[in-house]
């Protein structure tokens, strides 16, 4: 397929008469057109096609079909039909009454080229300019974030599953690849345990047999990735994808104990972001927040909250569900920089405020992070205690602490936390705490011998301890309430544009349908806004209403 780009004409004009009888008073498609113009043009996707071949159908108009897709949460199927059969559709396109449209298919293929050249930004990009251009959406202003989670366009298997849908699809692969081959040297059980699914598979509920069939499994994995490893096997099975996720698998599930397959134990398997949790979604993760658990990816969604103007999606960032929310806050931020629409004051949750943002935050980009911090659980080390934190006397100059007591700490260094973060170890003398009455109060152990503090670097402390006093007014916590209304953000994309569920493999199709999703809320958001559509209340229950106020 090939592109000629061509610039967005005027719309036809039997289209329009046609188009204004039929909706006297408008669609959010005609509103769309009438208010922002052409939202793509064909130029903007010309990287995604060669110079030669067959003409494609016009790039800037299939990026159209796919928001105006997400905003009614149609299929392809639909989506097509509606470029044939619908007025409204063919007004915001531009076509003719007559054009036939294209085959659904086109637009799985346009998806692919636009995940190569993560082209889902330039779609949400280019409607949030079409905003800017119409007095919508400014820089500088407010605006608040949240996460929600996201599960995996395919189903979730429990470990057992897991393993054996695993070996099952390697098996597939190898008997379609080396079907001699695989026949001269399959076990014969093979035949039986592996010819279906595994969710098809009824497999024992007494807990020695399952463990029995675990171990059975590990057994028949090794066996096949030995076989397909050996020196006399045909090269080619080496290269099969199944094989390495076969491989991956083995190695992160199972390991040998004195020549014999054993499962590994809890604590001996990777950790959460390399997991792999499905053979058929490599990306998914299995994620957590508070009592929710699952298996696909976490979705950050970033929106204006101006009173003066509709609350837009400016940033919509994509990870795996193993990433927490608190190394997310760069990210976001220099999303929102690419698009220069960086605000002021960016309200956030629990989740991603640290001392580490909210330094990062002020310092590259002027931005007032707003956070609830997490609260000091060691009862020692509390704001209120008597040895806190906050009753050591800090000199950052010539890096020594003094305690309530009088004692100075002997070390101060500068190393890396377990988690990699910049850290500062301040220590004091065991001379000078063994002879202190108060020592027991001062340290949390049941053997103390000298307290020990670690701090962060200057600036994030002193972020840290600004940030501590501010939030403990009325007035911050007054002004916090703003950043609620990102839940109903988030209601919204759920309930019109699926947002719940990947309707794609991978986190590159899943990173797309998330700009889709952002563009489609801003074209819904804009249209409430054109017509003056109020924006809903938060729903009270009538128990609600009758509290006391406080």
């Amino acid at each position: 397929m090939s592109m000629r780009p061509e610039e967005p004409g005027e719309i036809p004009a039997e289209t329009v008469r046609v188009a204004r009888a039929a909706f006297r008073k408008g669609s959010l498609a005609i509103r769309m057109r009438d208010e922002l113009g052409p939202l793509f043009g064909d130029g903007q996707f010309a990287g995604l096609f060669p110079a030669r071949g067959k003409p494609a159908w016009s790039p800037g108009r299939l990026a159209l079909v796919l928001v105006l897709q997400f905003v009614e949460g149609l299929t392809d199927r639909q989506a097509a039909e509606a470029v044939r059969a619908r007025i409204d559709w063919k007004y915001a396109l531009g076509l003719e009454l007559a054009d036939a449209g294209f085959d659904y298919s086109v637009l799985s293929e346009f998806r692919d080229r636009l995940i190569g050249a993560d082209g889902g930004r330039e779609i949400l990009d280019a409607v949030l300019a079409a905003a800017r251009r119409r007095g919508l959406i400014t820089a500088r202003g407010r605006a608040r974030t949240d996460s929600t989670h996201l599960l995996s366009a395919v189903r979730e298997l429990n470990q057992l599953e897991l393993v054996a849908e695993t070996l099952r699809w390697a098996l597939n692969a190898v008997a379609s690849a080396e079907p001699d081959w695989l026949s001269e040297h399959a076990r014969p059980d093979w035949f039986k345990h592996y010819a279906t699914r595994a969710e098809d598979s009824r497999f024992p509920k007494e807990r020695s047999r399952r463990d029995q069939a675990y171990r059975r499994v590990g057994s028949d994995g090794m066996h096949l990735l030995q076989m397909i490893w050996a020196k006399d096997a045909p090269p080619g099975l080496r290269q099969l994808p199944q094989a390495e996720v076969l491989r991956q698998v083995w190695v992160q599930y199972f390991h040998l104990i004195e020549g014999e397959v054993a499962r590994r134990g809890p604590k001996d398997r990777p950790r959460g972001l390399k997991r792999v949790v499905t053979p058929y979604d490599l990306d998914a993760r299995t994620g957590g927040k508070l009592d929710i658990n699952w298996d696909g990816y976490k979705v950050h969604v970033t929106e204006t909250c101006e009173e003066s103007t509709p609350h837009l999606v400016t940033s919509v960032v994509s990870t795996v569900a193993s990433v927490s929310d608190d190394r997310m806050s760069a990210p976001v931020h220099a999303e929102l920089a690419r698009r220069d629409l960086l605000p002021g004051e960016h309200w956030v949750d629990a989740g991603y405020a640290n001392a580490g943002a909210l330094s990062a935050a002020r310092r590259d980009h002027s931005i007032g992070l707003h956070g609830p911090l997490k609260a000091v659980t060691v009862p020692h080390a509390r704001g209120d205690a008597a040895f806190s934190q906050n009753a050591f006397t800090i000199d950052w100059d010539n890096q020594y602490v003094t305690c309530p007591n009088g004692a100075v700490s002997t070390q101060w260094a500068e190393r890396p936390s377990k988690e990699g973060l910049a850290e500062v170890r301040v220590r004091f003398s065991p001379a000078d705490c063994g002879t202190c009455p108060q020592l027991p109060e001062c340290v949390n152990s049941p053997r103390p011998r000298r307290r020990e503090i670690n701090l962060r670097p200057r600036d994030e402390y002193e972020a840290l301890q600004q940030a501590r006093k501010l939030q403990a007014t009325d007035e911050w916590k007054n002004r916090y309430k703003i950043r609620a209304g990102i839940e109903g953000t988030i209601s919204q994309a759920v309930q019109v544009c699926g947002l719940r569920r990947s309707r794609y493999r991978g986190l590159s199709k899943t990173s797309l349908q998330h700009q889709l999703t952002g563009a489609a809320v801003n074209l819904i958001r804009i249209d409430a806004w054109l017509t003056y559509t109020p924006r809903a209340r938060t729903r009270t229950s009538p128990l609600t209403a009758l509290r006391p106020a406080a």
